[in-house]
């Protein structure tokens, strides 16, 4: 079982059994068995509030214990809280795979999956640090401070068309 901590520091225990499958159809409608075919996980990397949806729904038995709403859940999910949360319901999904073989190719191809993303965002880094953003800042400050003591064109120096 894999577990995270929102942002209100309550401990979440995330575990996916058939039951868990079901809830999440019936109350999000979102089949967690199409994880496998990878077009389910792009749409939750690209809606954190359908994540949200699905994790509340997965936890919804935990969430009613300890009488946390979807409202207050979702108010303690931002930042480092959901990547924990992406992290523990997609290992718990490969867990659930039915044999060893199945969870040991859904366990790698999250690894690939995470190490692609590292590589992405490193890319993107080395992408914003080329662009010299504060030399760029700089110059436009210098330019701005060298043209904020000229006055504006007199009306008679501006040619007519």
């Amino acid at each position: 079982m894999h577990s995270f901590k929102d942002n209100a520091s309550r401990l979440w225990a995330v575990s996916v059994t058939v039951d868990t499958i079901k809830r999440v159809r019936a109350l999000v409608n979102v089949d967690l068995l199409n994880v496998f075919d990878g077009k389910l996980v792009a749409q939750l990397a690209g809606d954190p509030v359908l994540l949200c949806d699905v994790l509340y729904a997965v936890l919804k038995p935990e969430a009613d214990a300890q009488k946390v709403s979807d409202v207050d859940f979702g108010r303690a999910m931002a930042g480092d809280a959901i990547e924990h949360a992406t992290t523990a319901l997609l290992d718990e999904l490969a867990d659930f795979s039915r044999n060893a073989a199945q969870r040991q190719v859904t366990h790698k191809a999250l690894a690939k999956m995470r190490a692609v993303e590292a590589k992405a965002l490193a890319l993107m880094e080395q992408r914003v640090d080329a662009l010299g953003v504060d030399q760029v800042i700089e110059t436009a400050l210098r330019n701005a401070g060298a043209s904020s003591g000229s006055s504006p064109a007199s009306p008679e120096s501006i040619p007519e068309n």
